[in-house]
């Protein structure tokens, strides 16, 4: 006996990048792209209308992005897979969309039999993370991670602020904010500012 096609909803704000994916898609044997979306509340709402097999869902968002939409869809649905394909490689992008409910995690610039492979095993029950997001989650390890507070200094700091200016906005003493700065530098493992903002966009810890 046949068995169902996986039906699979697809999320992506760009057009082009919706197209192509729903064209990879309803090409294998046993696919069939269900639905589309092109922003994260709509991809909520397209889920609880048509009960997808997997989503194939961006970070990058409008209205809502990519984690936050994971997340309410499992909060309604513990059940939901989910495969994250994203622009971002940071360990920290990858580490919040696992946790925001992401089986798998895939990059844009993935190849068909990737994106098929990751489908098919998220479907079974699998985790699929492919190998490029793989060694960035190993290489993240090795850091400690930063507090939520630091991440705020870090914040104003990529945004050119001053020491004085970050502890005004923060209502922190200029002390304050100096320790801040050396536990955060201590933390990403460099010598300054200016390459502890670099290291933390690439980590996906910051976003600007």
């Amino acid at each position: 006996m046949d068995q169902s096609p996986i039906r699979l909803l697809v999320v992506d704000d760009h057009l082009i990048v919706r197209e192509g994916l729903v064209s990879i898609l309803n090409r294998q044997p046993g696919m069939i792209v269900a639905a589309t979306a092109g922003d994260g509340r709509d991809a909520v709402e397209k889920y609880f209308d048509i009960s997808p097999d997997v989503v194939l869902m961006d970070l990058n968002l409008p209205i809502m992005d990519g984690w936050a939409s994971m997340a309410a869809i499992r909060a309604r649905d513990p059940n939901a897979r989910i495969v994250a394909i994203s622009s971002f490689g940071g360990d920290q992008d990858i580490q919040r969309a696992l946790r925001s409910g992401a089986s798998g995690y895939l990059l844009k610039d993935s190849d068909a039999e990737e994106i098929v492979a990751a489908v098919r095993s998220v479907n079974k029950g699998l985790r699929y993370v492919s190998p490029e997001p793989a060694a960035a989650l190993a290489a993240g390890i090795a850091y400690e991670p930063l507090s939520a507070r630091e991440c705020q200094v870090l914040e104003l700091v990529a945004r050119g602020h001053s020491n004085k200016e970050i502890g005004a906005a923060l209502a922190l003493s200029d002390s304050t904010v100096k320790w801040h700065i050396t536990a955060i530098l201590s933390k990403l493992r460099v010598d300054d500012r200016t390459a502890a903002v670099t290291l933390a966009i690439e980590r996906g810890i910051l976003h600007l």
